[in-house]
Parts: C-alpha cells; structure tokens; sequence
C-alpha cells in the first residue's frame, strides 16, 4: 500500500473542531480514501481582546490507489 499527505489549512469563526473538520470536508470532495488528520497547528486572529477566528493546519493522509486504465 502506498499513502499520501497534503497539508492544508482550514479557517472557522467557532471553535477548533470546527476549522479540522471544514478541511477535511473539503479535502474530501477530491480525495478518497482519507484515514488520518493530524493537527500540526493551530492560532487564532485576535480582535478586540477576543477570538474571532480558528486557524489549523492540519496533514491529511490518504490512500494512494492504483488505476489501470484500459
């Protein structure tokens, strides 16, 4: 089995949670076969002494499937 990882980031005005999982739903409208996120950082956009916004970076790992093409 081969696997592959991107990196990618995702943004949320919620929580945490939230951002991980907008980047993981939108990874997979083009990947298949996602099995691990793993959270490499995460920050916030500070405005007016409040969190306005979540920022992760996140690895997301995938397989890499074999297609013959006839």
């Amino acid at each position: 089995m081969v696997e592959k990882t991107v990196t990618i980031t995702g943004l949320s005005a919620n929580s945490i949670e939230d951002a991980v999982q907008l980047a993981i739903a939108r990874a997979s409208v083009t990947l298949s076969s996602i099995h691990t996120a793993h959270v490499t950082n995460i920050s916030a956009a500070i405005e007016a002494n409040k969190v306005i916004r979540w920022k992760v970076t996140v690895d997301i790992t995938f397989d890499v499937h074999d297609n013959i093409h006839e």
